[in-house]
Order: structure tokens, then C-alpha cells, then sequence
């Protein structure tokens, strides 16, 4: 099995651009690059004993811890193992072959909720990814929450999204699930470009993109699905994969335009090919000088999994760099500076890194492109895949605003943007942060997006042309009374904002929920506030969380139901 899946890939490759021209020649690999401390690498020539015995220390020191400063990358050759995989918190578990059928793990790659007794709405910042999954017994757990992606998956069975308690996620994209997925107790899912042999479960807000098999579209509320036949325009996550020849390289997909199903359906994937050599391959003690300088130097970045502390913002000035982390490799931005930012240039990909803000107040934790920018970038577009966001839990931190988007036609694929409501400094006036996502471009569009628990709008669209599939959003817990908590003599700030001045925007699948913990009578005057012109939303609701937890007057602007006591739950087809 092994030797014909080499050989299918050598030949997938001869489809493949590289940035280098020819594809190196088989039998001369090169030496495996130093991906530094915390990047493990399995081979399929290893005991099976010893691969599980590295798999359960790592999922035995990161399964509870939450704030943990550990980050880990376990890749696997291409190959088959029997092995089951357990991920834990800042565990990355990934197949290192160019297609998923190429890494096989013939167990469970799964995540589970037994250190919370079953409840998973505290299951974060995980990843697995380019794998093929034969669970024993049929079925494979993915119970989670935010910022814990499964992509590029091939699960033959049945997946279940839930341990038993709570769920608050997710997301599933690019991936084929041949038997049911079912979501449990899932609050809320988005699944984007996967093919599924059927799915059932419901609770407030289920979304499909570009899903073969999803259910039927128009439904909602009753069951709460949201169906969008093809997804507008997206280009998949980089991934690093090994060729033929044994040699590294990520692989960079192309742009889709009004698509469904996985990338790599017919076996041979669109996109091209860059060589490690091309990488400067960032390790722990790397400083924010030395990044620059190679980026400055023309070199791509692989962030290899660690918490780097950033005296200077990075910058990413050239067109298609790409700048792809390993096991939830985290940036901290000391001294109030911006921690990453780019040029307003073509094709830039930004994937797999988690912002953390400093105690000094950032004015923005990240900018996609500078103020002002007004080139087109239709044909190639900014993607930032799986590139999220805190502000405290891990210790005191602050940012006016998370994520500030100036450049035109950028793409963020699962995004979570999070004013810490737990953890280490945490409170009303020590983790401040006033805005999770700011969008000054036009045509950029947005597939799951959380945004949660900032102190204003959650989200401020001002560019034209948006289009945003799945939002989640919980209103900030902890305002301490109403007085605290006004928009001018408007009672609270509405989560999602259309600006003004927007002619034209579309949203689908929006959830918004409330849990005012200080004062129960607090209110939020409406989730949404938009311009009533050129703008259109579909299949919204608001939930107050628990049973007297405050209230959401209205859903868009003045219409729709109160979500509050004694009805706590509320739907909104379309708008207007």
C-alpha cells in the first residue's frame, strides 16, 4: 500500500509548478531540515510502541493545559501506522504527504473533554490536518470549540463533534467524511468545501459551505441549517509535505472561484510547490531582527511551534510570501507594537499562528495592508488561514483592535478573535480591548469567524462588497452595569457592524449570544446594526446564554424579538 501511494504521488507531482522549476530528482534527497525542538517526525519504519509512547507524553503534559507555554508539532511520513492520536492543547498531529490518503492511522486522531468531564467549550488552539483516519469502531471525536481546525481530512466512518456536555464550535473544511457527521451538542459549525455522506444534529446555528451531502439549503430555523450551494472564492491552507525523492516542500493551493467539495477530489491537487530552501525556517531564540531580515532577504517563513516575543513588528512586504506556523506557534508583541503586518500586495498567505497580546496596549495586533490601500487583488488574493487572535488568559494583555484588514479582496478562513473571558488577567479594565476585526477593504470576505467578548463592536465592516459565511460572537461577560456598557445613549454595543457608509454586503449563518455575569439587567439594544441599502442577511439568531443573563433587544437594527428571559432563544430569516 505504501509503495503505491509513492508512486501515485511522484506522478501527482509531475502536475505540480515549483518555484524552482524542475522537481528534484528522485533518489537524491536532500538532508531533513532542523524544524528546531518541538517538531517531531514519525516514519513509518518506527515501532508503533514508540511512536504511542511519544504521542501519549505529549497529550499527557498539554491535555489540561490550557495557558500552557508548551508547543508541539507531530508530523507523520507518508505511511500507515496504528497508532491512536489524542490531541491536547497546542498540539498540532498532521500527515506530511502531498494528499491525505498518503498518511493513514489505522485509530482515533480525536479530541476528547474527559479533563472537563465531558464539556468542551473549553477545548481551544488544536489542529489536525492532511490525514486518513480508519477509527476503531467506526467513529472518530472531534469535540471541541474555537480555533481547533480539522482540514484536509479523510475519515472513513462517522465523526461525532461532542463528548456528552457542551460543545462550542468548530470547523471542518476541505475534508471527506465517508459515513454521518453528527454535531451533538455542537452550538454551532461551520463546514466549508467537505464531502460528507450525511449529517444530523442541530442546536442553534449549522452552516455548509460548498458542502456535498449537507442538507437540505432553506430550512433554517427549523432545524437551524444554513446551505450555501458553492463557496465564492477561497484558496486552502498551505501544508508542508515530503515528496517522492524524501525531499521538504509546502505546498501552496490555488484559488477556487464558486466551489464545492475538497481540493484534492480527483487526486491531483491544484497549486504550486515551494522548496524548504526557499524558507527561513524560524526556531525558538530566533529574534524579530532576524526574521525581518529574511523576509527583507526574499525568504517564505515556517514558524516552527514556540511563544516568540517581538521587539519589532514583522513585515511582510513582498508579493505570495508565505508565512506558514507549525503547533499553534504563537507571537507576543512587547511594548505595544504591532505584531505582524503587510504590504498591500498580491497573494500573501499568513496560516496557523495564534496573536497574543503584550500587558502594553497594541493599538492593532495585526494589519493587512496599510491604511489607504486600493489595489485590486482579485486574481490573487491575502488568504489568512487559521490565524487567530487573544487578548489575556495567558497573563494581562491589551489591543484597541485585534485585526485590521485595509488591503482589497483579502480572505480569512477560520478566525477567532478572543477577549479572554477567563484565565490569568482577566477583568473589565485589565484585558481591554475595544474591537475584534476591522475591514477597510472592499470584496474581502470572511468563513468562520468568531469574534468574542470585546468591550465595542465585536466586528466593524466599513469596505464594500463583504461577504462573510458563519459568524459566532458572544457579547463581552463582564461589563459591570449598564452605565458601563452604552454606545452614546444606545444601551450596549451591536456585535456585528455594517458601516454607513457600506452599499453592499452579504452575511450568512450568524449567531450572537449574551451572558451579562455583574448584572443581569443589563441589555444590548441589537446584534446587528447595518445600513438597511444594499445589504443582505440571512439566518440570524440570539440566545441569551442560561436563564437570567441579560437581553438582546432586537437582531438586526429594531428588528426581530427580544432573546431574553423567558424566551431566550430567537430566529431571523432574512433581513431586510
Amino acid at each position: 500500500m505504501r509503495t503505491a501511494a509513492i508512486a501515485a504521488a511522484a506522478l501527482t507531482l509531475t502536475a505540480i509548478s515549483t518555484a524552482a522549476g524542475a522537481l528534484p530528482a528522485a533518489g537524491a534527497p536532500q538532508a531533513t531540515p532542523d524544524f528546531g525542538p518541538n517538531v517531531t517526525i514519525f516514519d513509518p519504519s518506527m515501532s508503533a510502541s514508540s511512536i504511542q509512547s511519544k504521542l501519549n507524553s505529549v497529550f499527557s503534559a498539554q491535555e489540561k493545559a490550557q495557558f500552557g507555554n508548551a508547543r508541539t508539532a507531530l508530523l507523520f511520513k507518508p505511511g500507515t501506522y496504528n497508532v491512536d492520536a489524542n490531541v491536547g492543547f497546542y498540539e498540532q498531529v498532521s500527515g506530511l504527504g502531498l494528499l491525505p490518503g498518503q498518511v493513514t492511522i489505522n485509530g482515533q486522531v480525536h479530541a476528547e473533554a474527559d479533563w472537563q468531564g465531558g464539556n468542551a467549550t473549553l477545548n481551544f488552539w488544536r489542529d489536525a490536518e492532511n490525514l486518513t483516519i480508519n477509527p476503531p469502531g467506526g467513529t472518530d471525536t472531534w469535540a471541541v470549540s474555537q480555533a481547533d481546525p480539522l482540514r484536509r481530512v479523510q475519515v472513513n466512518g462517522n465523526l461525532k463533534l461532542d463528548d456528552g456536555g457542551w460543545s462550542s464550535g468548530g470547523f471542518l473544511a476541505d475534508s471527506r467524511v465517508t459515513g454521518q457527521v453528527r454535531s451533538g451538542s455542537q452550538q454551532q459549525w461551520l463546514s466549508r468545501n467537505d464531502q460528507i455522506g450525511a449529517w444530523t444534529g442541530q442546536n442553534w446555528n449549522m452552516v455548509f459551505s460548498g458542502v456535498q451531502g449537507a442538507p437540505a439549503a432553506n430550512s433554517f430555523p427549523k432545524p437551524p441549517y444554513t446551505a450555501v450551494a458553492q463557496t465564492p472564492v477561497i484558496a486552502e491552507k498551505p501544508f508542508l509535505y515530503v515528496d517522492s525523492a524524501g525531499n521538504y516542500n509546502v505546498f501552496v493551493p490555488a484559488l477556487r472561484t464558486n466551489s464545492s467539495g475538497t481540493s484534492w477530489a480527483n487526486g491531483n491537487p491544484a497549486g504550486t510547490s515551494l522548496p524548504i530552501s526557499g524558507f527561513y525556517i524560524v526556531k525558538p531564540g530566533d529574534s524579530a531582527a532576524t526574521i525581518n531580515a529574511q523576509l527583507a532577504a526574499g525568504k517564505n517563513l515556517l514558524v516552527t511551534p514556540g511563544i516568540y516575543h517581538l521587539n519589532q513588528t514583522l513585515n511582510v512586504t513582498r508579493a505570495d510570501t508565505v508565512v506558514l506556523g507549525l503547533g499553534i506557534a504563537t507571537l507576543v508583541p512587547d511594548n505595544g507594537i504591532t505584531a505582524i503586518q503587510t504590504a498591500d500586495v498580491n497573494g500573501v498567505k499568513i496560516a496557523g499562528l495564534l496573536i497574543d497580546a503584550g500587558p502594553t496596549n497594541s493599538p492593532v495586533l495585526m494589519r493587512v495592508g496599510p491604511t489607504g490601500s486600493t489595489a485590486n487583488h482579485a486574481a490573487d488574493p491575502t488568504v489568512l488561514s487559521d490565524v487567530h487572535f487573544r487578548i489575556g488568559g495567558a497573563g494581562v494583555g491589551k489591543a484597541t483592535q485585534s485585526l485590521v484588514v485595509n488591503s482589497n479582496n483579502v480572505i480569512t478562513d477560520d478566525t477567532w478573535l478572543w477577549r479572554a473571558d477567563h484565565g490569568n488577567g482577566v477583568g473589565w479594565n485589565s484585558n481591554t480591548a475595544a474591537n475584534g476585526l476591522v475591514v477597510n477593504g472592499n470584496n474581502v470576505t470572511a468563513y468562520g469567524l468568531f469574534a468574542e467578548h470585546y468591550q465595542q463592536y465585536q466586528v466593524i465592516w466599513n469596505g464594500n462588497g463583504g461577504k462573510t459565511i458563519f459568524y459566532q460572537s458572544e457579547m463581552p461577560y463582564d461589563p459591570p452595569n449598564q452605565g458601563a456598557y452604552m454606545n452614546g445613549s444606545t444601551k450596549g454595543w451591536a456585535s456585528y457592524k455594517v458601516g454607513s457608509s457600506v452599499t453592499s454586503h452579504e452575511a450568512w449563518g450568524l449567531g450572537v449570544y449574551c451572558l451579562f455575569v455583574n448584572d443581569a439587567s443589563i441589555s444590548n439594544a441589537h446584534a446587528i446594526e447595518t445600513p438597511s441599502s444594499g445589504v443582505k442577511f440571512h439566518d440570524m439568531v440570539t440566545v441569551m446564554l442560561g436563564s437570567n443573563a441579560g437581553t438582546i433587544t432586537h437582531i438586526v437594527n429594531n428588528t426581530g424579538a427580544a432573546a431574553g428571559p423567558g424566551h431566550t432563544v430567537q430566529d431571523l430569516v432574512s433581513f431586510p
